[in-house]
């Protein structure tokens, strides 16, 4: 395997994890909310959509966990935000580094 190809696998495994929590419908429905509404509870998500607040709540965790989404509590409430910096770097690299192969 060449050394831009290793590379380019590298980048790939550190999408792996973006790739999985953006790959159901419901972590999508959650990021387009978050994204339009900047910041959001368990309680607020649950209200605009089909899924129980534990559901809400296991989506959100895969979320983080990639670094797609932060939290920041307040009192006793916990408000999540969409936080795409890290994750559109990671996909730059692939992308960049798919193209650089290609071209």
């Amino acid at each position: 395997m060449s050394k831009p190809l290793e590379d380019l696998a590298l980048v790939l495994a550190d999408c792996k994890p973006l790739f999985f929590a953006m790959a159901e419908t419901p972590r999508q429905q959650i990021l387009l909310l978050l994204t339009e509404h900047h910041e959001m509870n368990v309680g607020q998500i649950a209200e605009r959509l089909p899924l129980s607040r534990p559901a809400i709540s296991h989506h959100l965790k895969i979320l983080r966990q990639a670094g797609l989404v932060q939290v920041r509590q307040q009192g006793t409430e916990n408000f999540h935000h969409i936080t795409p910096g890290p994750a559109i770097e990671t996909m730059a690299r692939f992308v960049l580094g798919l193209k650089a192969l290609n071209d």
